[in-house]
C-alpha cells in the first residue's frame, strides 16, 4: 500500500488515500489473460481469405453463375419429353351400327424429341451467361482484395497499439522511479510533500494511459479475430515487412491493369458490348426439328403405333417494339458501364498519387518524430539529473516526462501512418494482396 504524507488537507485526505490505495491493489492483481493465437500478416490475410463469410458468399455467387450458364445452354440442346394420356368416355362410340370409332377406355402415349437446328437466341443467352460468370469472378476477386486490405489495416493497428502500450509503460516506469525517489527523500526528511504528491499524480495518470492502451488493444484484437473468422481475438506474431512500394509511374500503370475493382468494371463493359452485338438474334428465324413416335389404344380407325416428324421454322415479324426497347436499354447500359470504368480508372490513379505523396510525407514525418522522441527522452534525463542535484524542482521532471510520453506516442503514430501509407500505395496500384 502506498504511503501518503498530506498535511492540512482534512478528512478528505484519508478518503483519497483509500481510493488510490484500492486502485493500486487492483492494479497489482490483474485478472489472468487467456492465451491468444498469434499470426503473421501473411497468415492473417490467408486465414481471412479462406474463412471469412464474405468470401464464401462470393464463391457461392460463382457457383450460381455456373448454374445460370447451364440453364441458358439447355435451350440449345435437344429435349425429349414423354406423354401418356388415359381417356374415359361414357361408353363406346359408333359412327354407324357396328362401326366403332372410339372405345370407352382409351390410352395413348408418345415421345417428343425436339432438336434446335438454328437457335441464335439460345446461343446468345449462353454467351451472356458466360459473360456474367466472368463479371462474378472479377467481383469475387475484388471482394477478396477489399477483405485482404481490411485485414492488413487491422493487423497494422494491432502492431501500432502494442507500440503505444510500450511507450505508455515506459512512461509509467519512469514516473514510478521518480515517485520512488521523491517518496524516499520525503521519508528521509530532506524532501517535500508537494514533490511526492506531484510525482504520484503523474504516476497515476500514466497508469490510466496504460490501461486505456490495453483496452484499445483488446478492441483491435477482437476486430482482427472477426476478420479471420476466429472464435477468439487474434494477436500479431512478428514485425510487419511490407513489399517495397513501386515508383509513381509503375504504380499508375499497374492501377489500370491490376486493380480488381477496375477489372470488374472492364468485365461489365465487355459483357454490355457483347449484348449490343447480339441484338440481331432477336430478328433471326428459329429452326428446329421434332420427331414423335406414338402408340394409342381405343381408337379403332387410327393406327396403334406410328411416328411423325416436323421441321418448324419460326419467323418473328412484329413484337410490338420489344426488340427495339431491348436494344435501346443495352445501348444505355454500355454508356453507363463505359462511364463507370472511366471514373474508376481516374479514381484509381488519384488513389495512387495520393498514396504516393502520403508515403513521402509520412516517411519524413516518421524521421522527425523519432528525432523528437529521442530529444524528449534526453530532456527527461537532463531534467531528472537536475532535480536530483537540487538545481530545479520536480515540475520540470514531470513536464519533461509528459513531453517524452507524447513524443513517443507521436513516433508510434508516425510509424503506423508510414506503414499504412505503404499499404495504401500497394493496394491502390493493385499489388496487394
Amino acid at each position: 500500500m502506498s504511503r501518503f504524507v498530506v498535511a492540512g488537507l482534512g478528512p478528505s485526505a484519508g478518503l483519497l488515500a483509500i481510493c488510490l490505495a484500492s486502485g493500486a491493489a487492483l492494479a497489482e492483481a490483474p485478472a489472468p489473460a487467456p492465451a491468444l493465437a498469434r499470426v503473421t500478416l501473411d497468415e492473417a490475410v490467408a486465414r481471412a481469405l479462406a474463412n471469412n463469410p464474405t468470401v464464401a458468399v462470393a464463391l457461392a455467387e460463382i457457383d450460381r453463375a455456373d448454374a445460370l450458364i447451364r440453364q441458358a445452354r439447355a435451350a440449345s440442346y435437344p429435349a425429349l419429353i414423354g406423354n401418356v394420356v388415359y381417356t374415359r368416355l361414357e361408353g363406346d362410340r359408333f359412327s354407324a351400327p357396328g362401326v366403332k370409332v372410339a372405345a370407352q377406355d382409351q390410352i395413348a402415349g408418345n415421345l417428343l424429341l425436339t432438336v434446335p437446328l438454328f437457335a441464335p437466341v439460345a446461343w446468345a443467352q449462353t454467351r451472356h451467361a458466360e459473360d456474367n460468370r466472368r463479371v462474378t469472378e472479377a467481383s469475387a476477386a475484388d471482394v477478396r482484395r477489399q477483405l485482404a486490405v481490411a485485414t492488413a489495416r487491422t493487423y497494422l493497428a494491432v502492431v501500432a497499439q502494442h507500440r503505444v502500450i510500450t511507450a505508455n509503460e515506459n512512461a509509467r516506469n519512469t514516473a514510478q522511479a521518480h515517485y520512488d525517489y521523491a517518496h524516499t527523500r520525503l521519508v528521509g526528511g530532506i524532501g517535500r510533500s508537494i514533490d511526492e504528491v506531484r510525482a504520484e499524480q503523474e504516476l497515476r495518470a500514466n497508469e490510466v494511459a496504460v490501461e486505456g492502451a490495453y483496452a484499445g488493444l483488446a478492441r483491435v484484437r477482437e476486430a482482427l479475430g472477426v476478420l479471420v473468422a476466429a472464435e477468439a481475438p487474434i494477436d500479431t506474431r512478428e514485425e510487419v515487412a511490407l513489399a517495397a512500394p513501386p515508383s509513381l509511374d509503375a504504380a499508375l500503370g499497374d492501377a489500370r491493369v491490376r486493380r480488381a475493382d477496375v477489372k470488374v468494371l472492364e468485365s461489365r463493359l465487355a459483357a454490355g458490348e457483347q449484348l449490343v452485338q447480339d441484338d440481331w438474334v432477336y430478328y433471326a428465324p428459329i429452326l428446329s426439328a421434332a420427331a414423335a413416335p406414338f402408340f394409342q389404344e381405343g381408337l379403332p380407325l387410327q393406327p396403334h403405333v406410328g411416328w411423325q416428324a416436323q421441321l418448324i421454322l419460326a419467323l418473328p415479324f412484329y413484337d410490338g417494339g420489344q426488340r427495339a426497347g431491348i436494344a435501346r436499354e443495352r445501348d444505355a447500359l454500355v454508356v453507363e458501364a463505359r462511364a463507370n470504368l472511366d471514373a474508376a480508372v481516374r479514381q484509381a490513379r488519384s488513389d495512387v498519387r495520393a498514396a504516393f505523396d502520403a508515403v513521402v510525407h509520412a516517411d519524413r514525418a516518421l524521421a522527425a518524430a523519432r528525432a523528437a522522441a529521442a530529444l524528449a527522452r534526453r530532456a527527461l534525463e537532463l531534467a531528472t539529473l537536475a532535480y536530483r542535484a537540487g538545481a530545479t524542482s520536480n515540475l520540470e521532471v514531470i513536464d519533461a516526462s509528459r513531453a517524452s510520453r507524447a513524443a513517443d506516442t507521436a513516433a508510434v503514430q508516425a510509424e503506423d501512418l508510414a506503414r499504412q501509407g505503404r499499404l495504401d500505395l500497394l493496394a491502390a496500384s493493385g499489388r496487394f494482396p
